[in-house]
């Protein structure tokens, strides 16, 4: 259970940082416009990488133990690094995060957007193949564990900001609220980071 709740705040704490994907998930949302399918296409995708980065540091754990230690260093860093960010967005007062303008779009159209907002994202293989991937190998035999973990963690963000948009938006359209938003992940960040180091 502890494992499956690690893997679950780890991804929480990674899709939480504003992006395009979370702005075009929460437009949908507000709108009602291909809420379901929108975040099935944006949970799933992050399901296969997430499955993805387990099974391939798991593989090459057996084969190179040394690569796990030093992805685990590398996942400590990127986790720093990407604390101090979301630090720093939190000092110049944060963002509010409102959805575009514009006309509703088909089904096919609105997969398709969301799909090149998510695969074409560089930043989706560093969160969840190699970071995912890297933090998991920590746990084994229970890195599946930990991926399922992560995985519902992925449906339950894109399914709270999807369904519950229109609940969010008053808040979120406040930029105080995302200053606060960026404290806690960054917070998330360094102590994750810390934990890496401390157990590596």
């Amino acid at each position: 259970m502890t494992t499956l709740i690690a893997g679950f705040l780890t991804a929480l704490s990674l899709i939480a940082a504003i992006g395009a994907q979370n702005a075009f998930v929460l437009r949908q949302g507000l709108r009602r416009e291909h809420v379901l399918p929108v975040v099935l296409t944006c949970a799933l995708s992050d399901a296969v990488l997430i499955a993805a980065g387990v099974a391939g540091f798991g593989t090459l754990s057996a084969l190179a133990p040394w690569i796990t230690t030093a992805m685990l260093y590398a996942g400590a860093a990127f986790l720093l690094v990407y604390g101090a960010l979301r630090f720093r967005a939190a000092l110049r007062g944060g963002e509010a995060l409102r959805p575009a303008p514009g006309t509703g779009a088909s089904l096919g159209r609105t997969v398709g957007t969301v799909l090149v907002l998510t695969w074409a994202n560089p930043h989706v293989y560093l969160d969840t193949v190699v970071l995912l991937g890297a933090i998991s190998a920590q746990y084994a035999p229970d890195h599946w564990i930990f991926g399922l973990g992560a995985m519902a963690g992925s449906f339950a963000f894109f399914s709270a900001l999807g369904f519950g948009a229109r609940l969010l938006a008053p808040l979120f359209a406040n930029p105080k609220a995302w200053v606060w938003l960026e404290v806690i992940v960054g917070t998330t960040m360094w102590i994750i980071a810390a934990a890496l180091i401390t157990g590596a």
